[in-house]
């Protein structure tokens, strides 16, 4: 079956074939670990494993890089404003080493919360300087630079396509800036490679330039070309990387191999709350834990980024978790009741469901309809076997666990049980202890497990 994705460097639909051979080698845009990830920015790793998940579901392996950045990612995205780690190690005295330790088990915990399938090589920029300058000196022996007193900037005006990715024009920007423009570049949409660091710039390593560090955007492309090739064939990120990360990094690829490394760029949309943005002035930066301490489990979280296609924002609220925790639970319930079904189904009908499943999730992820699916198999009036495994299968690609029920779930029991549960009860008050062990049978039979207690019994 063909797997389609939207690519936004053609800004088409199009069907996915690896560059070489079964493998897909894959680059993820990672965390600059300087505080905690709020859901905001999990989403972005949510819609990497999806395509993660989607890969393995049609047969393909991965050799997917995703970075750490610790290192040279300005509180601006562009060349403006400190390091975010200076910044966060002055915000808590620590040292930005660690800063960057701490936040990035924060961070690889976060992802195992919300059971996404890490990347087979994880790379940190502080691990990989040399990396980085020797990428850089052949950029610039390529001729696409040029230097201040304490940076080497990619001069953009020397590549036709700048802004391939966006859409923007070099000319344009620099003729209609509206901000204040560095006198230091040629051009508004130039960007640092490598910076000269301030003697009291804690993190600086000896390079050709002196004392310096990397440009935040040259970590991605030096890391990608390392691991991945020249060219390979995924990159994932925001779409708040498409104007500048990613047009950057296209930049910087071809200045030191002519070529633009990923043949399909993917993003994934804002996650907005009550309406709004996320910031921290509205209070609104919300993190798994807060989500926690509201009584959401990370998977229901995972379940409401299934509502709707990674390629439109998404809104946040509690409402809405509400919803996707009720719908966890029913999911896991309906799984159980076919778990426990001994009824006969036609091998028809479980392959028509397994193809409407992979027809949706290989039409660009479009998970609404293939949750839509799962719902259906789950609605099924006949309990099978047959359809639980195949909503096992399923959740390979949802990740959900479907056959976990989630901590501190309550199910809404229903009355056949509880009437089983009655009757076991009365059993066991008349000292007829073997049929008290028959009903307490059937009652596991489908799915639910009772346990005798002082004041009677609790059904879970």
């Amino acid at each position: 079956m063909d797997l389609y994705f939207y690519n936004t460097l053609t800004k088409e639909k199009e069907i996915f074939k690896p560059l070489k051979g079964n493998q897909v080698r894959m680059y993820s845009c990672g965390p600059t670990v300087y505080y905690n990830a709020h859901i905001g920015n999990l989403r972005a790793y949510l819609f990497m494993d999806s395509i993660r998940r989607v890969l393995k579901y049609n047969g393909y392996t991965l050799k997917h890089v995703m970075n750490i950045t610790d290192v040279g990612h300005l509180t601006s995205d562009a060349d403006e404003g400190e390091d975010k780690m200076m910044v966060a190690a002055k915000r808590e005295n620590k040292t930005p080493w660690e800063i960057a330790n701490f936040y990035m088990d924060k961070f690889m915990q976060d992802i195992d919360k919300l059971n996404i399938d890490k990347p087979e090589i994880i790379a940190r920029a502080t691990e990989h300087i040399d990396v980085m300058e020797e990428y850089v000196k052949k950029i610039i022996e390529n001729g696409y630079t040029y230097q201040t007193e304490d940076t080497v900037y990619f001069d953009t005006s020397k590549l036709s396509n700048y802004g391939i990715l966006s859409g923007k024009k070099v000319e344009e920007q620099k003729a209609g800036a509206r901000v204040e423009f560095d006198e230091n570049k040629k051009n508004i949409s130039d960007f640092a490679l490598w910076i000269k660091a301030p003697k009291e710039h804690i993190m600086q390593w000896d390079s050709f330039f002196g004392k310096s560090y990397p440009g935040w955007h040259l970590e991605c492309s030096a890391m990608g070309y390392k691991y991945l090739g020249e060219e390979f064939d995924i990159h994932t990120g925001g779409i708040d990387h498409i104007p500048v990360h990613h047009e950057n990094e296209i930049a910087q690829s071809q200045g030191f191999s002519g070529k633009i490394p990923a043949k399909f760029w993917m993003h994934v949309n804002f996650l907005k709350v009550d309406g709004g943005k996320m910031s921290k002035s509205l209070n609104n930066l919300y993190t798994l834990e807060d989500l926690k301490q509201k009584g959401y489990e990370p998977e229901a979280y995972r379940m409401f980024n299934f509502s709707s296609s990674y390629s439109n924002a998404i809104n946040f609220t509690w409402e809405a978790m509400e919803a996707s925790k009720k719908a966890l639970i029913k999911l896991k319930e309906g799984y159980a009741e076919h778990r426990h079904g001994n009824e006969n189904i036609e091998d028809d009908v479980v392959n028509e469901f397994e193809e409407k499943f992979h027809q949706a999730i290989n039409d660009d992820l479009n998970m609404p309809i293939a949750m839509s699916v799962v719902w259906d198999v789950i609605k099924y009036p006949k309990k099978s076997k047959k359809l639980a495994d195949l909503l096992l299968k399923f959740d390979t690609v949802l990740g959900l666990k479907i056959d976990e029920m989630p901590e501190n779930a309550k199910k809404e029991i229903p009355e056949e049980i509880i009437n089983l549960a009655e009757e076991r009860k009365k059993a066991r008050e008349n000292k007829d202890w073997a049929e008290s062990d028959r009903l307490r049978d059937e009652i596991t039979k489908l799915g639910y497990t009772i346990k005798d207690t002082k004041t009677g019994y609790d059904i879970t």
